[in-house]
């Protein structure tokens, strides 16, 4: 992302004391790192009109440095316009330095009534990888006020089913059916792979699984599936507590469970369901370092066309100005 320079001694301090106010609330490093660069944009704006105390900042100034400067100043990395998903990130940083004005007191700033931009549609939601890990961690804290409904064995054995089902949706990147299909035998444990027999078309492929994900998957096998089994015998990996085949809403609600747990409230703004993890695997994959072809033999896409949205997630998530 492009700095721009702030010279202004009341400025500078104002950007950094709302750096630590994000931190403080607890907000992922990336936010904490890109929020203030956004508003250090606000801020040389600003002080280009030689203005230069923090009550110079005003509702005013802010709309008409989003609109006559932002939605017209081109992508610096890509050339054309900012996309909507790029300019509802300067939106949030406005909204929320805003909020920061008024709770510190430095500032009582009236709601700034900016609409936001409509998401270009089509564009998948991604998690970032450090959002990945709160999901995980959540797995193991229990809904507030719940810890006496059930017995013992319940919140630890969902704990493990939870990351389980984290470890096959993201760890492997399967499409929402192909995870409700997995059956017993369709791991396996000596070479890491995942055989999925239901993919889309009804193309069967083999996905590598890694020993973190084997851990997760192992740990439900024999500590948490044998709990809900009862006297059932059935062969599908994922099943409820009565023993039954789990269904894709009931996927989906404990991963919204997860979402809620978290606290955190980006990600809790974010349209999140189990093929967001498919879509989040496949851009941190490439971020990483992955070639495009492999990351499509991994998804089973039947062409590179498809896989190739994640080049188009992978600049918009991480926008270099």
């Amino acid at each position: 992302m492009k700095r721009l320079p702030v010279k202004s001694p009341a400025f500078r301090y104002i950007e950094k004391s709302f750096k630590e106010w994000l931190d403080v609330l607890g907000y992922a490093e990336q936010t904490v790192y890109s929020m203030p660069n956004y508003i250090r944009g606000l801020l040389h704006y600003i002080e280009q009109k030689n203005k230069t105390e923090i009550q110079h900042i005003t509702k005013e100034l802010i709309k008409e440095y989003y609109y006559s400067h932002l939605k017209n100043r081109p992508n610096y990395k890509k050339g054309g316009a900012l996309s909507n998903s790029h300019l509802n990130k300067h939106l949030q940083a406005f909204y929320k330095f805003s909020d920061y004005l008024r709770q510190s007191g430095r500032l009582i700033m009236p709601p700034l009534n900016i609409t936001w931009e409509e998401r270009n549609r089509g564009q998948p939601t991604v998690l970032t990888e450090e959002e990945i890990k709160q999901l995980y961690k959540a797995c193991d804290l229990y809904p507030e006020g719940t810890q006496h409904r059930k017995p013992n064995w319940f919140y630890p054995a969902m704990a493990l089913r939870d990351k389980a089902m984290l470890a096959i949706y993201y760890g492997c990147g399967l499409r929402r059916n192909e995870g409700l299909h997995i059956e017993l035998n369709d791991i396996l444990w000596d070479k890491q792979l995942l055989y999925v027999r239901k993919g889309k078309n009804n193309k069967e492929r083999f996905v590598p699984i890694s020993k973190a994900g084997i851990k997760h998957l192992e740990n439900y096998l024999y500590d948490s599936r044998p709990l809900l089994t009862k006297r059932n015998k059935e062969e599908v990996f994922f099943i409820n507590e009565r023993g039954k085949p789990m269904q894709g809403q009931m996927m989906l609600l404990r991963l919204n469970g997860l979402v809620t747990r978290t606290e955190n409230i980006e990600l809790q703004e974010k349209e999140t369901g189990l093929h967001t993890l498919r879509h989040s695997i496949a851009t941190h994959l490439l971020a990483n370092g992955m070639k495009l072809e492999k990351i499509k033999d991994f998804l089973g896409h039947s062409s590179l066309e498809s896989t190739q949205i994640y080049t188009h997630l992978l600049e918009i998530e991480n926008p270099t100005l």
